[in-house]
């Protein structure tokens, strides 16, 4: 499996009710195996509930980078 670089996904400009449709919609985009890295400007835990929720089994979750300014997370579809 060669590795791909990932989707970068930076929501700090994008408007809050915005933020989720388009997170999931890059999420659903991507291939097995393929990873977005999000960058936000706040803890996105709540994310994380909502995917492993509406996307149960489909993804690993790991914390780049954890404030206090700037949060990086890299999300892996399974």
């Amino acid at each position: 499996m060669s590795k791909t670089q990932p989707v970068i996904l930076d929501v700090r400009n994008i408007a809050p009710r915005e933020r989720h449709p388009k997170i999931f919609n890059t999420f659903d985009s991507l291939k097995k195996g393929e990873m977005m890295a999000l960058i936000n400007d706040h803890d996105p835990k709540p994310l994380k509930y909502q995917l492993d929720a509406e996307r149960t089994g489909q993804l690993d979750w790991k914390y780049i980078e954890q404030g206090p300014e700037i949060w990086k997370v890299e999300i892996t579809k399974k």
